[in-house]
This record gives structure tokens, sequence and C-alpha cells, in this order.
């Protein structure tokens, strides 16, 4: 069996969509999963990316994409009132449901559908109390999102992932691979059915492919 970890922020749609795709997109093949939570920004900002929200073009367009795929998939996505927002509240959330840095897909999904469903703002102070007493029993003893125990699982989350070449989410590791977005999934799939194109030079070839771009230069 094949165990994955699932890296995730709460803020991305995309997110939200591979959770939902992700049992039918690997039905019938064995593996666990553990969900990690990792603050997108923080991965974003290494590689000085602005994310798509940052490019107002693109950021329309995001939004319209993912509210499409949501209805070709058949996945409820609404976008909040607010978008993008800190996520921070809802990382530290569902941080304190963990003793490790993993969260289970019942704490995952609340976090997710009470961003992605019903078009609210995400970070009500009343919605936010209500997703607290649902995900109560889930919560370790002594902690909650104002607490340093999720602060410093978060931290230490973000920062393996950056270490792991993690550069957005939904990111999949398996066997010290990565696959990245929604649309990896399929590829997801096939290395865990044991495609033999992993056992080619494939895919660490590309890596050695020379850039075109000069160097940036200081001036």
């Amino acid at each position: 069996m094949k165990h994955i970890t699932f890296y995730l922020d709460f803020v991305s749609p995309y997110a939200w969509l591979a959770y939902e795709r992700l049992p039918d997109a690997l039905e019938g093949l064995s593996y666990s999963v553990s969900y990690k939570p990792v603050l997108l920004g923080a991965l974003l900002q290494q590689h000085a990316n602005p994310g798509p929200a940052g490019i107002a073009p693109k950021r329309d367009w995001t939004y319209r994409h993912v509210t499409w795929l949501g209805h070709a998939q058949g996945t409820p996505l609404q976008m909040p009132a607010r978008h993008p927002f800190n996520p921070l509240p809802l990382l530290r959330q569902a941080l304190a449901c963990s003793d490790d840095g993993c969260i289970n897909r019942f704490v995952a999904g609340a976090l997710l559908r009470h961003v992605w469903q019903g078009g609210h703002d995400a970070l009500d102070a009343e919605r936010l109390r209500v997703l607290a007493e649902q995900l109560s029993e889930q919560v370790r003893p002594g902690q909650d999102m104002h607490s340093d125990g999720p602060k410093a699982l978060l931290r230490a989350n973000t920062e393996a992932a950056q270490a792991a070449g993690v550069f957005g989410v939904p990111a999949f590791e398996v066997d010290g691979k990565l696959f990245w977005g929604l649309d990896g999934l399929p590829m997801l799939r096939a290395y865990l059915a044991g495609d033999a194109w992993f056992d080619g030079p494939q895919w660490d070839a590309v890596a050695q492919v020379p850039s075109g771009l000069a160097p940036a230069t200081k001036g």
C-alpha cells in the first residue's frame, strides 16, 4: 500500500476540488492519505510567485474556471464572499485537531466545505464559532486556534513542504515524488497503478533541460 501526503490550504479552490475528486480518481487502488495543512502564501512567497489572485485577469479566469470545474465534476463550489483571505485562523483550527501536523479526512472536509459551499465569508466570527463547535470532538485537549501548538505545527508543516519542493497546493507526495494540482490526479493514479513510464528516465530528465532565459541582472 502506498501512502500519499496531501498538502492543502483551505484558501485554495483547487484543494477543495481535489479533495472531492480524490476517491473517484484513485478508485480500486490500495493507498492511504495524510492531509497536511500548509500556508500557501509562504510557498508562493518563496518563489516570488504572486499567485493567481495577484494578477487581475488571471484572478477573474481562476474564479471562473474553478466554478465551472465544480459544475463539471459535480462538486458544489461557490466563491466565498471575499477571496483571497487570510487562511491562518482556519489552518490553526484544523491543526488544533492534530498531534503530528496531519488531519483526518473529516476535519479537512469540514474546513473546505466551510469555505467553498454557500458563498459566505470564511472568516465571519459566528461561522468560525459554529465550525469550532462542529470540530469540538476532534480538537486535542487544551488546544484551539489560538494555542501555540497549532501555530508550531503549521510552521513545521510549511517548512517541511518547502524543503520537499512543494510550490503550491494541492500537492501530493508519494515515495518522494510530487504531483501538483487537480489535473495531476491522473498522473498520480498512473504512478500508484505501476505505470512503467515511471521506471524510465523521463521523470528526472526534465530537470536537465537547459533554460533559454538569461539570468536576471542587478542594476
